[in-house]
């Protein structure tokens, strides 16, 4: 049997404590596929950029204008016209929706019913205890009862 090094107590330990991290993974790879998938990763960034300006607007002016000045568009910061721009980047470059007319063969498959050339008639079997050919003992042999 194969040793398995000393760091590895035994297979099914090492089972027991991979299973969650794999199912996390596996959780968190899915998670970022549908961000990825739906657009939200314009989302995530445009986060991260208004938490920047944020933070910038906050360490010259009071609050109520910091949050103003940060997300009134009329003051956009680096980050936010290059998200802008990959957004609109994004959306030129998606492919038409093309709809295509459903073409369907006119010609119908032909099925011909041919009897088969040599044809006999089967005896019909009828469920009758003809075919019983002994009665069974009775009573039952006292081996087979016990």
């Amino acid at each position: 049997m194969k040793q398995m090094p000393a760091f590895f107590p035994s297979t099914a330990a090492f089972a027991d404590y991979a299973r969650p991290v794999f199912v996390r993974l596996g959780h968190i790879l899915l998670i970022l596929a549908l961000l990825g998938a739906t657009g939200g990763h314009w989302a995530v960034l445009q986060t991260v950029a208004w938490a920047d300006m944020l933070t910038r607007n906050l360490q010259t002016e009071s609050v109520a204008s910091a949050i103003t000045k940060t997300f009134d568009g009329e003051h956009p910061c680096k980050m936010c016209k290059q998200i802008s721009a990959g957004k609109k980047a994004e959306k030129k470059s998606e492919l038409p929706l093309q709809i295509k007319k459903l073409e369907f063969v006119s010609q119908r498959p032909v099925f011909v019913f041919a009897a088969p050339k040599v044809f006999r008639l089967v005896p019909v079997f009828t469920s009758t205890d003809d075919g019983l050919t002994h009665r069974p003992s009775v009573p039952p042999p006292r081996i087979l009862a016990a």
